[in-house]
């Protein structure tokens, strides 16, 4: 990889020295990304063809070749996350950014990944679902000594499986997970014709309990986050996948919380194809439009993108698409508060009565938040604010997207006669379904009806 593919991946993307006067018998690079925006992926310049891994709001860390090895730097330390646009969490992380970059490689690589410790206490790193020997596995204390704040350990291990893993520490675990401090590693199959795919999306979940006008995340919570992130990413800053119509399409999905998530894409059924254990056999996948994601999990499915359109994926726990969760809020539902609001208004003249009708009115208000705090429901589509937050963002078919082309090509125009309407007392005339994409079920022989 030349200088000019490396700075083509994104105008963000920055390297520690000029990329040609790296001595072989010194460290690589350590490339980082200021940017949250999703980065155009780099293909294969040699080697085995691939699909390169598209990151949700991410990017891919660049590597260079030592014989034949492939050896990349990841460095641990903190950095600024911009969660939303007005919305930034002080967390840990790699290479500048949190979740880290996506570290991709071939069945078969044999890697180095040097590690360089920037960090206030030790940590390590697990590469997690990848079959290595012990000592690299980056369990501290099991598997080698934590690596001390300003120093470098060098792991280094062959890439015997393709599949979806990811990485993070295994040392003083429950900080540095909470505070950010995870990225995706891809092993792409050595043989390109096996599970092809034209687009290939991936990210990671993680969770953040950050108060409203403070910026570190608190790491003692278990149970009560109130930021439900896609790459340390929140709705309506969450990026869209975009898709050309007719493309093979994998989407790949980790979890790092502390819960299961129930990831729901609608307009489509998938097939789930691969987890951190390896790849499903055909006959083993079954058909789905969610699937669940249990906690260390990663799952990818994939689709066949023949319906235009905007479609909805996210979190199907109804908490998990807000921002900013208050716990102790009360239901207000049904409750007469206009004699409360005519007194609060003698002293406050701008209070604004809400949830006696439910929240919804949330998503339409401007309303005074906190420095630093993204509101609860926020985002706007064609017709109105979307009301979601935290683990949501659209997948967007088109016909005519470019190869290579990952921008956003905008809200979608519904076809006439394809979008719900008002009914006005008339009903339209009467049509039956004709149509031969239609999918009639067998019926059971003896249950045939004539």
């Amino acid at each position: 990889m030349n200088r000019r593919q490396l700075l083509g991946a994104g105008a963000a993307l920055v390297t520690t020295s000029a990329w040609g006067q790296t001595s072989n018998m010194g460290l690589p690079e350590a490339a980082i990304m200021e940017s949250a925006a999703t980065q155009t992926p780099i293909r294969p310049t040699s080697g085995p063809d691939y699909t390169p891994v598209v990151t949700l709001n991410g990017w891919t860390l660049p590597y260079r070749m030592n014989g034949n090895v492939k050896e990349f730097h990841l460095v641990a330390e903190p950095v600024e996350r911009e969660l939303a646009e007005g919305t930034t969490a002080f967390l840990w992380g790699y290479n500048g950014q949190s979740t880290g970059p996506t570290i991709e490689a071939v069945e078969g690589d044999r890697v180095r990944i040097f590690v360089t410790n920037k960090l206030p206490e030790h940590t390590t790193v697990h590469w997690h679902g990848i079959i290595l020997p012990s000592g690299m596995d980056g369990v501290g204390g099991l598997s080698h000594p934590g690596i001390p704040p300003g120093k470098t350990y060098v792991y280094e291990f062959d890439l015997t499986k393709s599949g979806t893993f990811m990485y993070h520490p295994h040392a003083d675990e429950m900080v540095q997970m909470a505070m950010g401090m995870m990225g995706l590693f891809i092993v792409h199959p050595r043989d390109p014709s096996f599970m092809p795919v034209d687009r290939d999306f991936a990210f990671l979940m993680n969770a953040f309990d950050i108060a409203p006008g403070t910026y570190i995340p608190r790491i003692m919570t278990m149970t009560d986050f109130n930021l439900w992130t896609w790459n340390s990413r929140i709705f309506p800053d969450i990026d869209p996948l975009v898709v050309n119509k007719g493309d093979r399409v994998r989407v790949r999905v980790g979890n790092l919380t502390m819960t299961n998530h129930p990831i729901h894409m609608h307009g489509y059924d998938f097939e789930v194809t691969c987890t951190d254990g390896g790849w499903v056999p055909p006959g083993a996948r079954w058909p789905e439009v969610t699937i669940d994601i249990p906690v260390g999990g990663m799952r990818a499915y994939e689709f066949d993108a023949m319906h235009e359109g905007d479609w909805a994926i996210h979190c199907h726990k109804s908490h998990h698409t807000m921002n900013a969760m208050g716990h102790d809020v009360p239901t207000f539902i049904g409750a007469n508060k206009s004699e409360l609001t005519r007194m609060i208004r003698q002293q406050q003249p701008e209070y604004m009565p809400m949830g006696t009708a439910g929240m919804a009115d949330m998503a339409m208000m401007e309303m005074p938040l906190p420095d630093n705090t993204v509101p609860m429901m926020t985002g706007w589509g064609p017709h109105g604010p979307i009301e979601m937050g935290g683990m949501f963002s659209v997948v967007k078919v088109r016909e005519g997207i470019g190869a290579d082309d990952y921008s956003d090509p905008g809200w979608y125009e519904n076809p006439p006669g394809t979008q719900a309407y008002e009914w006005t007392g008339e009903l339209p005339e009467i049509t039956s379904n004709d149509s031969p994409k239609t999918q009639l079920s067998p019926r059971p022989e003896g249950n045939a009806k004539g």
